[in-house]
C-alpha cells in the first residue's frame, strides 16, 4: 500500500546514507565515471525542450480516456476513466529522470531498449532521443494511452520506436522471443513484487555483460522494496545504484565483488 509518510521516512534515511552525488568516496571506477559523466552532465541537450513542450500540453489536456490497468493501479486515480492531464500529473516521471535515461542511452551507446509501461510516451521519447539510430520497443497495457503516446512520437518525429499493446504477461515473452539482446530495460509498468521479479527474470535471458536494467519506484511499497533487494542479491548482478525513485542494475564482469551504492540525485 502506497503511504506518503512511509515514503518520506524512507527518503530521509536514503538521503542520510547516500553518497553526495559528486563521486567523493566512491571506490568503484565505473560508478565514479557514471556520477561524473552521466549523472552530473548538466549540458542542455537538443531534445529536452521539444519533449518538455509535449509534457506541458499533456498537463492541460482534458480529453477523457478509457483505461485498462493491468498493474498495481494508480496511486492517485482509481477510476477507469481518466483525463489525460490527470494521467500526466500522476504517472509521468519527472524530467530529470527521463533526461538522465537519455544521457545513459547516449553515453553508453545503447542500441536496443525495451520499456515496460509506455504511459503517454514522455520517457519513451527520451530513450529514443538518446540514440536516433537505436531502437526502443515499448509495451503498454492500455490501448487508448498507447494511441496518445503514438501521437506524441509523431509530433516529435521519432521513428525509432515500436509500441506494443496488451498485458505484459502476454506481450513480453513474444517480444523477447523476437529480440537478440537487450542493452537497456526500463521496468515501469507493474508496481508489485512478483510481476517485477518475473519481468526481471525474463529480461535476464536477453542481457549482456554491458546491459543496464532500470526499475521504477523501488521504494514505492514493501513489496517493491523486497523485489529490489532480491534483484540486488541475484548472482548475475554485480552492481546496483539506488537513486531512490529508480534503481539501476548492472552486470559488468570487471566488478569482481558485487557492490550496492546509494547516490543522491
Amino acid at each position: 500500500m502506497y503511504n506518503l509518510s512511509r515514503l518520506a521516512t524512507k527518503f530521509i534515511k536514503y538521503y542520510l546514507i547516500a553518497s553526495n552525488g559528486k563521486g567523493h568516496g566512491v571506490h568503484s571506477p565505473f560508478v565514479f565515471d557514471f556520477i561524473k559523466n552521466v549523472l552530473n552532465d548538466h549540458r542542455h541537450f537538443y531534445a529536452y525542450d521539444a519533449i518538455e513542450r509535449v509534457r506541458e500540453k499533456l498537463l492541460t489536456n482534458d480529453k477523457v480516456l478509457q483505461i485498462e490497468d493491468f498493474g498495481a493501479g494508480s496511486t492517485v486515480i482509481k477510476s477507469n476513466q481518466r483525463k489525460i492531464r490527470s494521467i500526466a500529473k500522476s504517472s509521468l516521471k519527472p524530467k530529470k529522470f527521463g533526461q538522465l535515461m537519455m544521457r545513459m542511452v547516449n553515453y553508453y551507446g545503447i542500441k536496443t531498449s525495451i520499456e515496460l509501461g509506455t504511459s503517454l510516451g514522455i520517457t519513451t521519447s527520451y530513450l529514443a532521443s538518446g540514440n536516433l539510430k537505436g531502437q526502443v520497443i515499448t509495451l503498454e497495457g492500455s490501448g487508448e494511452i498507447a494511441d496518445v503516446a503514438e501521437q506524441n512520437f509523431e509530433k516529435l518525429k521519432l521513428q525509432n520506436i515500436e509500441i506494443i499493446e496488451g498485458n505484459f504477461d502476454n506481450t513480453l515473452k513474444n517480444t523477447l522471443d523476437k529480440t537478440t539482446t537487450i542493452d537497456l530495460a526500463f521496468v515501469d509498468g507493474n508496481h508489485r513484487k512478483e510481476p517485477t521479479l518475473q519481468y526481471f527474470n525474463q529480461l535476464l535471458e536477453k542481457k549482456t555483460e554491458k546491459s543496464i536494467f532500470i526499475f521504477d519506484d523501488i521504494h514505492w511499497s514493501k513489496g517493491m522494496e523486497e523485489a529490489w533487494q532480491q534483484i540486488q542479491q541475484h548472482p548475475e548482478v554485480t552492481l546496483t545504484i539506488d537513486l531512490f525513485f529508480i534503481g539501476l542494475v548492472f552486470f559488468r564482469k570487471e566488478q569482481k565483488v558485487a557492490q550496492q551504492f546509494s547516490v543522491r540525485f
